[in-house]
């Protein structure tokens, strides 16, 4: 799906039926290759730049060519394979394609995502589609946006399953956890490529912004709040594994306990049932002749029964 969009003077986004100058054009699944190559033909581009950007494996990265400017920046979305059962990430981090070109600029995705989603959806007043570095730069500012965002709903998820963890004892508990711990680890690994790639556009001018003060200062900007997304990944990885370890010993205690229980009712259960069976074989026994020897039975095996409770109370064993 190739759509072609333009900021009008009053701000609102107006879809076109064919690229004019000045124009963003957005490349959605789904679409073919043939519709690829004859968009790549239209803007006479390689279409590597294309396939590079739908490589779900593709790092961070920028580069310049005859003309045509290509940036390749990870950005998280939801994970729609994630699971119950803790074998799929929660959220995962896929490229979004950048290509700038002449009076155009393309963004291309493999995946629909809240990045893209939000100049669709919103009205950015400052999104201009004839700007260029701006609109990169905006595009910047909300990949790191939703870092935090996703960041700070990814930490919320461990403070809930930590209070089940409490009086768990399946392993279930412990995949949820595992679930995030790889999405951090997507997170961990793309912010640090994202920082590196946008510390070396920002060093060697990549978006010719120098001369326009406001938007450098954006751009330091959104390197502090990339920096500080890493950090916060960083440290709730660091959280997380701590937690993991710590629960799989209170996983394995309260199994203890429970099999400490069950022991100490085999135990209880067994008294009455040992005294049974002496009372039951076929010799001759004391008091047998008794019209109360059932009753006395039952008594002796229920005064046994209440102490050995007593003595388990005693020593915490229940």
């Amino acid at each position: 799906m190739i759509k072609y969009y333009k900021k009008e003077k009053h701000g609102v986004l107006k879809e076109l039926d064919k690229p004019e100058k000045g124009a963003w054009i957005n490349v959605y699944p789904p679409y073919t290759h043939e519709e690829l190559k004859k968009l790549s033909d239209e803007l006479d581009i390689s279409t590597d730049f294309f396939i590079d950007s739908l490589d779900i494996d593709e790092r961070s990265r920028y580069e310049q060519e005859e003309g045509v400017r290509f940036i390749v920046v990870n950005i998280p979305i939801k994970n729609e394979n994630e699971d119950e059962n803790g074998h799929e990430a929660l959220y995962i981090t896929a490229p979004v394609g950048i290509v700038e070109v002449d009076d155009y600029i393309v963004t291309i995705s493999a995946f629909k995502n809240l990045v893209v989603d939000h100049f669709l959806n919103s009205d950015v007043k400052s999104f201009q589609t004839g700007d260029h570095s701006l609109f990169i730069l905006l595009f910047f500012e909300r990949t790191v946006h939703y870092f935090l965002h996703f960041l700070k709903n990814m930490n919320h998820q461990r403070n809930l399953y930590e209070k089940e963890l409490y009086t768990a004892v399946r392993n279930q508990e412990l995949s949820k956890l595992m679930r995030l711990q790889k999405s951090l680890v997507y997170f961990v690994t793309t912010l640090r490529d994202n920082e590196l790639t946008m510390l070396r556009m920002q060093r060697t001018d990549f978006l010719n912004i120098n001369d326009r003060e406001e938007e450098k200062d954006f751009f330091s900007d959104i390197m502090i709040d990339m920096n500080q997304a890493q950090e916060m990944a960083q440290i709730y990885t660091n959280i997380l594994n701590a937690t993991m370890d710590a629960f799989a010993s209170i996983i394995s205690n309260n199994m203890n306990t429970i099999m400490q229980r069950l022991t100490s009712i085999t135990i209880v259960l067994m008294v009455p049932t040992l005294v049974a069976s002496f009372y039951g074989m076929n010799v001759p026994l004391l008091g047998q002749q008794s019209p109360h020897a059932f009753a006395r039975v039952v008594l002796f095996a229920a005064v046994l029964t209440i102490s050995i409770v007593w003595f388990f109370m005693r020593k915490r064993l229940f």
